[in-house]
């Protein structure tokens, strides 16, 4: 008979300990797996959402991504960037603070947006039109709105909304400009209770006070599929060497140093956390059986099984505890992960299309030898014992006792 036959008869054998390994490794398995996705959960989730924009450059007026000033000559910039071979497209956008009423309502804080944009690159159109619509092109102020705005102030398609922009180092009140909404969106990157209203670039230059071309903050740029990696890049820098561009991948890059490196080390500790508790587990269950059949294992050394087939079959043992009960926590991790994610997603600040759990092939390859080696580690008690048992003396105890 093989070890592993040897392993298979006594987990029958002794169902009900074999059930309490499975179902104990099953649910720290289960939690081991929710920390590997938690720990790549956010970047993966930010990735996606900046590839899903249709945008692979950005182009900033500082050093950074947060705090931005207007870029000097934005209009001309994006003119000599349209130029640029393989660049399919660019968008300018500018971010103030402004206030937000309706003719009968209180005011709000709100984002006011300006796009040059009018096509959906970065929102979505749940209701209404978008800006590039008939109705929207007869408008001086035709404005997209959040759903949560349009919640906050009862705003539907055809509403006026009055706007106080209020652009920081501006002393005196600007005049209010009076918007029409045509359309309720969802912006990519919008948090879950963002008050945002996006209009015409040209719309914010009236509601902030200029006289002449609005200068936007950010400038995105989306090149062809097949434009060589870095080229586009490069030819920007060259053309404005003040301003900073940056790419997805060095986006990413960015925020996973800086934004992201607190889940990382939740993570880490818990996954280390939870490492300890199945080895402890399935060590202290394989160690209790070994103290109570020390007598069969002797009969089997006296019969001629030698101390690496025992050994082989106690290895054997603390695979099929571990490996059936890591099965069971990859459905069972996932299912928990849905319900932990819907509860961080509440969290104030978080963009609607982000998630903390994503799955990926290589968390469950990371699962999978994290649980082998634990498997491992809890056979070396056992085995020892095993190994160092002596067959007589445990033969007449067992007969006497």
């Amino acid at each position: 008979m093989t070890s592993f036959a040897l392993a298979w008869r006594t987990a029958q054998r002794y169902r009900a300990r074999t059930m309490l390994a499975i179902a104990g490794v099953a649910v720290i398995g289960a939690l081991l797996f929710d920390m590997l996705l938690l720990s790549r959960g956010l970047l993966l989730s930010f990735a996606d959402l900046l590839d899903s924009s249709g945008f692979d450059l950005r182009v900033v007026s500082t050093e950074g991504l947060a705090a931005r000033l207007p870029i000097a000559g934005s209009a001309r910039l994006a003119g000599d960037i349209r130029q640029i071979p393989d660049v399919q497209h660019v968008l300018m956008i500018r971010i103030e603070p402004a206030t937000a009423r309706t003719a009968d309502g209180p005011s709000r804080g709100i984002s006011l947006v300006g796009s040059s944009d009018t096509d959906e690159h970065v929102w979505r159109v749940l209701q209404g039109t978008d800006l590039r619509s008939p109705a929207a092109a007869g408008e001086r102020c035709p404005a997209l709105v959040t759903r949560p705005l349009a919640v906050a102030l009862a705003l539907t398609p055809g509403a006026r909304l009055t706007i106080n922009a209020r652009p920081p180092g501006v002393a005196s009140a600007l005049p209010a400009v009076v918007c029409r909404v045509v359309g309720i969106a969802e912006f990519a990157f919008a948090p879950t209770d963002d008050l945002t209203a996006v209009t015409t670039l040209e719309a914010f230059g009236n509601a902030i006070g200029n006289a002449g071309p609005t200068d936007a903050d950010l400038v995105l740029v989306s090149s062809r599929p097949d434009a060589a990696p870095g080229g586009i890049l490069r030819a920007i820098a060259g053309l404005r060497p003040d301003l900073r561009v940056y790419s997805n991948e060095e986006v990413v890059s960015q925020f996973n140093r800086n934004g992201f490196a607190y889940f990382r080390q939740i993570s880490l500790v818990l996954s280390s956390l939870t490492m300890v508790f199945a080895f402890l587990l399935v060590a202290t269950l394989l160690t209790v059986s070994i103290n109570q059949r020390l007598g069969e294992i002797a009969a089997l050394r006296a019969l001629g099984i030698g101390r690496t087939r025992i050994a082989s079959m106690l290895l054997w043992e603390s695979a099929l505890l571990v490996g059936a009960g890591g099965l069971l926590a990859l459905p069972l991790g996932e299912a928990l992960a849905l319900v932990l994610d819907r509860i961080l997603r509440q969290m104030p600040g978080i963009p609607e299309r982000m998630h903390f759990f994503v799955f990926e092939p290589r968390a469950v390859a990371i699962h999978v030898t994290l649980l082998g080696v634990t498997a491992l580690a809890a056979a070396v008690y056992p085995i020892w014992l095993t190994a160092r048992l002596p067959i007589a003396e445990t033969l007449r105890r067992e007969v006497l006792g």
